[in-house]
């Protein structure tokens, strides 16, 4: 660069420099750093961000109801896109508070890091923490309106984006409101306005607000389902709470389309309850409960009589209370809280309960080595969550969390703790000698040696088992007519039901891409079954090892050998129900291969039409799938003139057919019809499985009854 430039450059960093000072610098005051940076309080401005400002205003209710304070919070949503939040607790303070000088009403709107629950003995243990939940929510509504019943009277007083001031319609007054009426933001003092009289003796908060535009898209909305799942799960964690949910705003595709809807939720059975009702899958265990408490130590800053903040050494306890059950399946759903909110991405409180839960299993596995045939191999964290439905809740003074949103947990010494409770009571549950518990400890532990060679299995199937090529051997079922494809992108396996249509199948394939795997009759219902009688099953085993990406937790999508796994049974109702036995094996042990789309099933004919033709021309075949639709396309051939040979063929079994026919109608990718087998609802698939194939026979027996006039008798293979 010449010497000119590099001067000239010098000069321009130099001034650039000069020109950035502290009249640069921005100091957003009160609610002004919330307006402008919400995503940093509420983690978005989407539907999720208007969510959680619902929950905020929600939790202050429940951290009332933790502390004894009321048992009923009512949510209404409102036709105009407000929300209202009652409850019947103490009621927000209306007195003064005396550094501010504003009422406790104002404090708690308008002031960040400002409420009850910084150690001042009104809570013990609640889901706020930071003191800026109400204020935030304030500050991102175009209007908010909160009126408080104490001391036999009711007080209001309204807020536009944060200011405290008077809209024209007047706050505490009946009739529409609007966040666009005219608003008159007090100037020289604020006022708490008595607007009317409450009955003696009540209390309560009722706090509306409009979400401001300006801030949230105006696509977003407040999700109904999501309130609902929040309503029933906190009435889970607060036995004797009951949460009234309205919709008044006629959502299409809700459930208050055509008018309003309100759902009541109250749980007496807390906890235990709520694993009952997240729990998928028919059980191994009763529901345990695990409950104790531990204290720690820790130095946190305190306000004093002065007003400073003093460094102070304090005493916590911390509570723990857990419900858990293990169930037949391998899914595992757990759910983990601290006073009563959600954190779901865990935090230390979780971990102290895996990490106690994986300990636990191991001495009692290394105690009855013998008698469970655990050998060696060491049980993993997975072995032991598999199946598991558990809630872990928390309750103490102050937690620690990451952030505004609380997902994760960050009291170290809560690990520890959570840790003691669940090894000592985990291990008086499975080693107890009272005859129910003892037989539901050996199932358990049984059942965790099952998911352990499972999983051992399925990695001695990835490392060993390859596509077989010129040079290497392959240890595949003998009855496996494999492909001449090495990849898998194309490839097809076609699981086939019988020996005769087997052979059929062998000569309508094309051996490039296309592998056939026949099954003998109807293979194990796995619903029913124990994981290790699965392994045991000659057809089951031959399906896992065949597809080549092990099963349960340890099926690996990316080593299945095939790019389609296609069930070929019979068009009746054995074949029917074949196809069903193999959906529940590739639903339960497989299931990222049906969620991958990958999973589907052939669809043959069930009849042969030869349509006559005119002269020297060569007859017509048409096939048909169904009875409804062989007498359409009779009807309409006779309405044609064409005449059909007699008798009309009816194909009984795949084996039926030659391999031309086979493959016109059923293999060959140019002309077949395949359905894909899809899960759009996990949660409702697992339960029609459950239903149809599970253990439990009354729930199925009553289901067939009370669809026996629904059966199209027509359709009955007799």
């Amino acid at each position: 660069m010449p010497a000119a430039a590099k001067t000239a450059a010098k000069k321009a960093t130099s001034k650039t420099a000069q020109d950035y000072t502290a009249h640069h610098l921005q100091v957003l005051e009160g609610l002004e750093a919330v307006r402008k940076r919400p995503g940093m309080y509420i983690g978005t401005t989407d539907s999720r961000g208007l969510m959680h400002c619902l929950w905020e205003i929600i939790d202050n209710a429940v951290d009332e109801a933790l502390g004894g304070h009321g048992d009923r919070i009512e949510v209404i949503l409102h036709r105009d896109g407000s929300v209202e939040v009652r409850d019947q607790a103490r009621g927000i303070p209306v007195d003064i508070e005396p550094r501010t000088g504003l009422t406790g009403v104002e404090v708690v709107f308008t002031k960040l890091h400002a409420g009850g629950k910084f150690g001042g003995g009104s809570y013990t243990a609640s889901g706020g923490l930071h003191g800026v939940g109400a204020s935030v929510v304030n500050a991102l509504s175009s209007r908010l309106d909160v009126e408080v019943d104490r001391a036999g009277k009711t007080y209001a007083m309204s807020f536009r984006r944060g200011e405290p001031g008077v809209f024209s319609d007047v706050a505490g007054s009946a009739g529409e409101k609007d966040p666009d009426h005219e608003f008159t933001a007090y100037e020289k003092g604020s006022e708490l306005a008595v607007v009317g009289k409450a009955r003696r003796g009540a209390t309560g908060t009722r706090i509306r607000y409009w979400a401001d535009p300006h801030i949230f898209p105006t696509e977003s909305g407040f999700d109904y389902d999501a309130l609902v799942a929040r309503a029933r799960q906190t009435s889970f964690l607060v036995p004797g709470l009951t949460l009234v949910i309205r919709d008044e705003r006629r959502v299409p595709g809700t459930p208050g389309a055509d008018g309003p809807v309100e759902e009541v939720f109250s749980h007496d059975g807390g906890i235990t309850e709520f694993v009952e009702f997240l729990a998928p899958d028919p059980s191994v265990t009763d529901v345990w409960r695990l409950q104790g408490s531990g204290t720690f130590t820790e130095t946190v800053p305190v306000l004093d009589a002065s007003g400073h903040m003093t460094p102070t050494e304090v005493e916590r306890e911390c509570g723990v209370d857990i419900a858990l059950r293990w169930g037949t399946g391998y899914d595992t759903t757990v759910r983990s809280f601290v006073n009563i909110i959600s954190t779901p991405k865990g935090g230390t409180h979780l971990a102290g309960f895996e990490a106690s839960l994986l300990k636990v299993f191991r001495k009692q596995l290394e105690a009855n080595a013998r008698k469970l045939k655990v050998g060696s191999d060491k049980v993993d964290k997975d072995d032991v969550l598999a199946g598991l439905t558990a809630v872990v809740t928390v309750r103490l003074a102050e937690p620690q969390f990451e952030g505004q949103t609380k997902e994760v947990l960050g009291t170290v010494a809560v690990r520890s703790i959570v840790s003691r409770v669940v090894e000592r009571e985990l291990t008086e549950r499975i080693s107890s000698p009272r005859r129910g518990e003892k037989q539901q400890a050996t199932a358990l532990l049984e059942k965790v040696v099952a998911e352990m060679k499972s999983r051992i299995s399925a990695r001695l199937h990835k490392e060993t088992q390859r596509r077989k090529n010129a040079l290497e051997s392959s240890s595949l079922p003998p009855k496996l007519r494999d492909c001449r494809s090495n990849g898998t992108e194309g490839t097809e396996l076609f699981i086939v039901e019988g020996d005769s249509a087997m052979g059929t199948a062998k000569e309508a394939r094309n051996s490039e891409f296309q592998a056939l795997l026949p099954i003998r009759g109807k293979i194990l219902n796995v619903q029913k079954a124990a994981v290790g009688d699965m392994l045991k099953n000659a057809e089951c085993a031959s399906i896992i090892q065949v597809i080549g990406a092990g099963s349960g937790r340890g099926f690996d999508l990316d080593s299945a050998r095939y790019g389609k796994v296609i069930i070929m049974t019979d068009a009746d109702v054995d074949g029917a129900h074949i196809r069903t036995l193999l959906l529940t094996l590739f639903f339960t042990h497989m299931r990222p291969l049906v969620e991958a789309g990958r999973v589907y099933a052939a669809v043959p004919p069930l009849h042969r039409i030869e349509v006559v033709g005119a002269g020297s021309k060569k007859n017509e075949l048409i096939y048909t799938y169904s009875e409804a639709e062989l007498r359409k396309t009779l009807a309409s051939l006779e309405k044609r003139g064409k005449t059909v040979k007699s008798p009309i063929q009816r194909y009984k079994g795949l084996g039926e057919m030659d391999a031309d026919q086979l493959a016109e109608t059923t293999m060959d990718p140019a002309q077949r019809t395949l359905r894909r087998v899809t899960l759009d609802d996990v949660a409702a698939v697992a339960e029609v499985f459950e239903l149809l194939m599970g253990k439990d026979v009354e729930p199925r027996r009553e289901f067939i009854v009370a669809s026996a006039d629904a059966l199209d008798r027509e359709r009955i293979d007799a």
